[in-house]
């Protein structure tokens, strides 16, 4: 006889929204994260932000995707995150370049 109200959600894994900054590594990913929050004592809006390694396993993003990542098992010494899926991709200049041009 379970308690309903005492038993942990399920699936209830954070989700976070970056840009991606290297793809050097083989399956790895660097994401940026930027958040905002007002100052405490000030109301001044204030960004940090964070860099996350997460796993990427086709290797599917390139640098500047905007991509969101899901938190995982650690997976290596650093990577704890893996890409969940690609919001928005990166404009390459060189295509811009040539469509302009066309």
């Amino acid at each position: 006889m379970a308690d309903t109200a005492t038993q942990k959600k399920a699936g209830s894994r954070s989700t976070k929204i970056g840009r991606v900054t290297s793809t050097k590594m083989s399956k790895t990913i660097v994401v940026q994260v930027i958040m905002k929050k007002a100052h405490p004592l000030y109301r001044r809006v204030v960004a940090k932000s964070k860099k996350f390694y997460a796993h990427d396993e086709k290797n599917t993003a390139h640098v500047g995707d905007f991509v969101e990542i899901e938190e995982t098992r650690p997976m290596s010494k650093l990577k704890r995150w893996r890409l969940k899926n690609i919001i928005q991709k990166a404009k390459l200049v060189g295509e811009e370049a040539a469509e302009a041009s066309s």
